[in-house]
């Protein structure tokens, strides 16, 4: 059976069609990924998924590449999602261990180390910097903004949104609106 029968098979669900198809075209998908990985095992976890996913989206493949494009294709976008992903943990361990270590050091020098620190460290870069930049040493928004290459808006909004990622971190946020509440029920 040639390959675009075989596909118009799957679509239809028959799974001798997937089957073939696979049997087809699993070693050449594993051999890309290898190179790309540079990991037999997870070029292997990698080709199932990716079969799993072509399972998942055969109503989607149009024909207008061959199979193997298309397997390749997903093959690669699983591979950088995963990458991604490996990074996103890698950064969070790192930032986790630098906090932890930071305020170590700061408790065995007798420093304060407070809820504040914590909830700033937890903040993107692009969101800390600023409010440490007015809050801490005062500069202005206009400032703020030169210094970081972003308009002076930029700058207010990042802190404002911070401030507030902030305060609902170490839970403020509601403590105004419950004092103002009990104002008002005992009037």
């Amino acid at each position: 059976m040639e390959e675009n029968d075989l596909i118009i098979s799957a679509k239809r669900g028959d799974q001798l069609a997937f089957a073939m198809l696979f049997k087809n075209n699993y070693p050449f998908l594993v051999k890309y990924l290898i190179k790309i990985t540079m990991n037999p095992d997870t070029a292997e976890e990698l080709a199932q998924e990716t079969m799993a996913k072509c399972v998942e989206k055969i109503g989607m493949f149009n024909g207008k590449a061959k199979f193997s494009s298309w397997l390749i294709s997903i093959a690669t976008n699983l591979f950088i999602d995963q990458q991604r992903k490996s990074q996103r943990e890698k950064n969070w361990k790192y930032q986790e261990e630098t906090s932890r270590r930071m305020k170590w050091q700061l408790e065995s020098r007798n420093e304060e180390w407070n809820d504040a620190l914590s909830a700033l460290g937890k903040l993107k870069e692009d969101i800390r910097i600023p409010i440490i930049l007015k809050h801490y040493y005062g500069y202005s928004y206009e400032e703020i903004g030169e210094m970081m290459k972003i308009s002076a808006g930029t700058v207010k909004s990042r802190v404002h949104n911070g401030i507030m990622a902030v305060r609902e971190e170490l839970k403020l946020h509601d403590e105004p609106k419950s004092a103002a509440a009990r104002t008002r029920t005992s009037r």
